[in-house]
């Protein structure tokens, strides 16, 4: 009986562990400051997706995505930044390979004297999001 349950339970752990594939992402909620979105877009548009371009033609990630949630009280964020790695190897490698192509890309692209601390806030990142099947 008790190999019974066993054998039932890893199986059932197997099952629920199958549901998910390799691929990590990272996401960044980010909220907008003082109604700079001219900025923050033109922010991320030359600095962040360059770079996530940069690391696509690398093979350093697998993709990267940029949401626009309908902001709200219970969260107040306009953006999710998404970066997806295949696998363990890519995501614990990210360092070291963001700052090879930062090196490479240059200084921040500004659209204007405005710092990015003064036109956007990282409220909150997730780590290590696994993907299902």
């Amino acid at each position: 009986m008790r190999a019974l349950l066993l054998t039932i339970a890893l199986g059932l752990y197997a099952m629920s562990y199958g549901q998910q594939n390799e691929k990590i992402s990272t996401i960044d909620f980010v909220q907008i400051l003082n109604n700079n979105k001219e900025e923050a877009i033109y922010y991320y548009q030359n600095n962040w997706k360059v770079l996530r371009e940069m690391a696509l033609e690398k093979e350093y990630i697998h993709s990267y995505e940029v949401l626009e949630p309908q902001m709200s009280e219970e969260a107040p964020f306009e953006l999710m930044l998404i970066t997806t790695y295949l696998g363990k190897d890519q995501y614990d490698s990210r360092e070291t390979h963001f700052e090879e192509l930062i090196k490479a890309k240059g200084p921040l692209s500004l659209m204007n004297e405005k710092k990015p601390n003064q036109f956007r806030k990282t409220l909150f990142n997730k780590e290590i999001v696994r993907h299902w099947k």
